[in-house]
């Protein structure tokens, strides 16, 4: 391993790379603690001990790297681009020429990057435009918690205007400076730009969160926490490289005097092919009955009933209802990704054009529904897996009556992706130069 390190900055160019991206790295550290001008700073502290907890804010300041808690200029955090890119993705099953531009090639993939872009920009003006509605007015933990009691959080005392539009300017070009930063990491640095952000984000937490754990419990439950940890890690390391390889055959067919084809290959399915994407989507929608009950209001009748039972069940993320609506949800959107990536149709018919076959399986419908039937199976483990790790953290808070669980999770599975496809990168850099890198 340390002679593997040592050849990374042997050769110049990928040394040139990996400082250029640790330097882009700091800088959006740097961002996330640069506070959006006008902002009170009690509220600030306010904001920062709600978004500790779990729920909606958590989440929030875990895509953002503990940016969104401080209300600094990079609150938003990738994630509009994320969602931007998601809905892109979706987008591409339904609208003809979005498909048209999908099979182009590099061509029609800078077309789609620059809508991404362009989309990922009008979110971020939506998000910051009601973020700073619904904090600057003070609704924020009513809006985010569904509960009457929880402190109200006014970023603007002094009014909306004319600092709630400076606010807005402030958070969108944070979110664009991001974008910029990330494409600047893709390009001149290790690659995968967008994922090095959200990794740095993640996992900036982490020490602080097993100093907190080690400073308020004993050495015994530290250690417990720290070798389940460890158990989590290899166990999605493990997942995240696992695949189903399915063998296709390539008939032979002479050209002039040549003779081509006849190799054999296969067709890769990852377990967890959805990644974190059903945990984005089922965050979303457990976070919609707490948007409905602000909206109706709760002051009699039965908006008091339905505004009580929704703060009782699916606010507090240690309830159970709220742990089971969020596994199934994470299981059903898993079922949903995947039938939008794999198109058993697309991809029997391509076999079929390029002379392949899957040995046993006649090609055309019997082609389609083998596909079909492997991915099924192959992503109800996954799913569960991924169910599992995402409601972990809320079980080790109900069981083990500690305050957070930092390496669980969605933080633990982009960690372990991004650390997996970066090592690929740096693998193939040193491939290239008659290196040995780091997978054997």
């Amino acid at each position: 391993m340390l002679s593997n390190l040592k050849n990374i900055f042997k050769v110049p160019d990928l040394r040139n790379k990996i400082l250029f991206t640790v330097m882009m790295v700091l800088l959006y550290r740097l961002g996330a603690h640069i506070r959006v001008p006008g902002i009170d700073d009690q509220a600030v502290r306010q904001l920062r001990e709600s978004a500790r907890e779990q729920g909606a804010l958590g989440f929030l300041n875990l895509f953002s790297g503990g940016a969104f808690s401080s209300f600094a200029i990079f609150a938003l955090g990738i994630m509009p681009y994320i969602t931007s890119s998601i809905i892109m993705q979706v987008l591409t099953v339904v609208i003809p020429k979005l498909e048209e531009w999908q099979q182009e090639g590099a061509t029609g993939q800078r077309k789609i990057t620059q809508w991404t872009r362009y989309v990922a920009i009008a979110i971020a003006t939506l998000q910051g435009a009601g973020l700073t509605f619904i904090f600057g007015q003070g609704n924020g933990s009513a809006f985010f918690t569904a509960s009457t009691t929880a402190p109200d959080i006014v970023l603007l005392p002094d009014g909306m205007w004319p600092r709630g539009l400076l606010v807005i300017i402030s958070l969108v070009a944070g979110t664009a400076l991001l974008m910029w930063m990330g494409e600047l990491i893709s390009q001149r640095g290790i690659g995968n730009g967008m994922s090095i952000l959200i990794f740095a984000s993640v996992v900036s937490s982490l020490p602080f969160s097993y100093y907190s754990i080690l400073q308020s419990k004993k050495w015994v439950v530290f250690a417990i926490l720290v070798t389940i940890s460890i158990g989590i890690l290899i166990a999605v390391v493990r997942v995240e490289l696992g695949q189903r390889r399915i063998p296709v055959q390539f008939a032979k067919r002479v050209v002039g005097r040549r003779m081509y084809g006849g190799q054999s290959t296969y067709i890769p399915l990852k377990v967890n092919q959805a990644g974190i994407v059903p945990i984005i989507f089922a965050s979303s929608v457990m976070l919609l009955p707490v948007l409905v009950t602000n909206v109706i209001g709760g002051a009699n009748g039965w908006r008091r009933t339905v505004t009580e039972w929704v703060d009782r069940n699916l606010v507090s993320s240690q309830g159970m209802l709220y742990i089971v609506s969020f596994a199934l949800l994470i299981v059903a959107f898993a079922y949903f990704y995947n039938s939008i990536a794999f198109d058993p149709i697309r991809q029997a018919d391509q076999i079929r054009r390029q002379g392949g076959f899957i040995p046993g399986i006649r090609p055309g419908p019997q082609t389609e529904r083998y596909l079909a039937k492997t991915v099924n199976r192959i992503t109800l483990p996954g799913a569960l897996f991924v169910a599992f790790i995402a409601i972990l953290p809320y079980i080790v808070l109900w069981v083990g009556d500690v305050q957070s669980f930092p390496f669980a999770g969605t933080t633990v599975l982009i960690a372990v992706g991004v650390a997996l496809e970066l090592m690929r990168q740096v693998n193939s850099q040193l491939m290239l130069r008659n290196y040995e890198g780091f997978l054997k």
